[in-house]
């Protein structure tokens, strides 16, 4: 249901922003939300009125604004976490603006941190990622291949694995076509060092049986289980192989690395004018269509990053 409202007069010290971009994230599906809320959500939008002197007209601001064409905001909020609006972190000059929401935003930085800092990758080790054409999966597995690894991608369609490939994934497994334990088997001979995991389940399971002494897994996302009522799904227990195996598992935000924010912006965006980075956004038109193209990530129809285009 859409609703209509009525925003009061800017005070000193406010902001009007009109929404440009909205991001569709996987978390929505599970973060509580009361009927008759807002959506929550993260969106770029740009700042068409002002009477703040922190943020001027003109400028495109990232926060967590929720499904609003329009917001205001007062500029004396304290950045203590991503929910806070802030200026767009790099140069519309140098990429385009939609990806503050993607590869150089909460994703991307997903990606970065969550690949070096958890999983500690060194050069001829073998990767594995989970959901490896979405907005973090394609930039883990891109940071793996500048860093020396072996990468093996796991997705659901043949256009994705292809998309895959162009990015030099060494292995791509489509497990709703291949038995994913034996197409492992083929891929990394030697096992598993690196796992970077988006699902969880039964397809975890499989994968941390055949990791190497001293794997490393990130948990970054439970995608499988995210649809589930009542009882959480079950799956083939992992402590032995992680007892025989010494593995570390750790589960993970990005906004642990707040402090750290702006350091994955600069390199991401570093290797993207190298030609080390690429991306792909899937694009849906109209602010109505948000549910819908929420729905559609979910069911996985996105290649990269899923956006809503005002």
């Amino acid at each position: 249901m859409v609703v209509e409202e009525e925003l009061p007069e800017l005070k000193d010290g406010e902001y009007l922003v009109e929404a440009v971009f909205f991001s569709v994230d996987p978390y929505l599906r599970i973060w509580p939300c009361e009927i008759g809320q807002a959506m929550i959500g993260t969106q770029v939008g740009k700042v068409i009125a002002s009477k703040s002197n922190k943020f001027p007209v003109g400028k495109y601001v990232i926060g967590e604004s929720g499904w609003r064409t329009h917001i205001i905001w007062k500029d004396d909020i304290p950045r203590s976490s991503w929910d806070v609006p802030h200026l767009l972190p790099f140069d519309p000059n140098d990429a385009p603006v939609s990806l503050g929401l993607g590869i150089l935003g909460m994703p991307g930085n997903t990606a970065y941190f969550g690949f070096l800092e958890v999983c500690r990758p060194q050069f001829g080790e073998t990767v594995v990622i989970t959901t490896a054409a979405g907005a973090v999966g394609s930039v883990v597995g891109q940071i793996a291949k500048i860093k020396g690894c072996a990468v093996i991608g796991i997705t659901g369609s043949e256009e994705k694995a292809k998309w895959l490939k162009t990015l030099n994934f060494d292995h791509v497994i489509n497990y709703k076509r291949d038995d994913l334990k034996t197409a492992l088997t083929v891929a990394a001979p030697n096992g598993i060092d690196c796992y970077f995991d988006n699902v969880g389940g039964e397809m975890s399971s499989i994968i941390i049986q055949q990791m190497n002494e001293k794997g490393r897994i990130a948990i970054c996302g439970a995608i499988s289980a995210y649809n589930s009522q009542g009882d959480q799904p079950k799956a083939t227990m992992v402590q032995l192989s992680m007892l025989l195996k010494c593995l570390t598992m750790r589960g993970f935000h990005v906004f642990e690395f707040l402090d750290r924010w702006d350091e994955g912006i600069t390199q991401n965006l570093k290797w993207i004018k190298e030609g080390k980075l690429k991306y792909k956004e899937t694009v849906t038109e109209g602010f109505e269509n948000l549910p819908n193209a929420l729905i559609g990530m979910l069911q996985g129809e996105n290649i990269g990053k899923a956006l809503v285009k005002v």
